[in-house]
């Protein structure tokens, strides 16, 4: 599949706000088909560099404020597990403390999704930038893509450190506030049928983003330097996300 397609997609796909944040890649495809092969520093050339300068400074404004909106999220989500656990569990109020851990993991969910969502995006805008300079390159007949990879590799946007050690924490708050096995046969059954929602909810907005990192960093013929590494996904991955199945009555 050609990367425009699966970028068109992958924007269908993805959350309705995020729609027009991804890289503009159709307008600078255009943009490369209309440098002249024989005229060195024409103005197409200059219109596309401000284009993919604009770009990314839209990419990085985009990433950075998701990563602060989710420090904020999940720092709140923390507190509130806690505070839910002293003013009701602790106190034997079992029915009052379900139906608010109910509504928590909910939002956890989703804050999860949209971090692994948050890494798939960084991803492909990066492997956009590098097939569009590529094109670049071979229209113009100069170095343009060296220049600006290393550029782009000191990006916020391209940074996923700081998401990765957020999507860690939130799993492992997942871990936490996930009835375990046992605690499964103390559900009433509409309770069960609320968390098998939920629990699919978090398997296929994460299996989606996962399978789409891998596909975009496989290697290729056209595997190279300016290549994301090959995501390696164990086999056992799919098996691991997919939701413990809860017997309902």
């Amino acid at each position: 599949m050609k990367f425009g397609k699966r970028l068109k997609e992958q924007i269908e796909e993805t959350l309705p706000a995020w729609r027009d944040e991804f890289l503009s890649y159709k307008d600078l495809k255009q943009l490369v088909k209309l440098i002249p092969e024989a005229q060195p520093c024409s103005k197409v050339e200059a219109e596309f560099i401000e284009l993919l300068n604009f770009e990314i400074d839209k990419l990085n404004a985009f990433f950075v404020g998701r990563e602060e909106e989710f420090i904020i999220r999940q720092r709140h989500l923390q507190e509130m597990v806690k505070r839910v656990a002293e003013m009701y569990q602790a106190r034997g109020r079992e029915e009052e403390y379900a139906k608010e851990m109910s509504r928590i993991r909910k939002e956890i969910v989703n804050l999860h999704g949209e971090m692994v969502l948050l890494e798939n995006y960084s991803s492909i805008n990066y492997i956009g930038l590098a097939k569009i300079l590529k094109k670049y390159d071979k229209r113009s007949g100069r170095l343009l893509r060296l220049l600006f990879i290393e550029k782009i590799l000191k990006q916020p946007f391209f940074t996923t450190d700081l998401i990765s050690k957020l999507v860690k924490e939130c799993e492992s708050m997942i871990d936490l506030v996930f009835p375990s096995e046992s605690d499964h046969q103390q559900l009433k059954p509409e309770d069960k049928r609320k968390l098998v929602g939920e629990e699919q909810s978090i398997f296929r907005s994460t299996v989606v983003a996962l399978v789409t990192m891998q596909e975009m960093r496989k290697g290729s013929s056209t595997y190279g330097q300016f290549s994301l590494p090959p995501l390696s996904l164990p086999d056992n991955l799919l098996q691991s996300l997919q939701p413990t199945p809860i017997p309902i009555p």
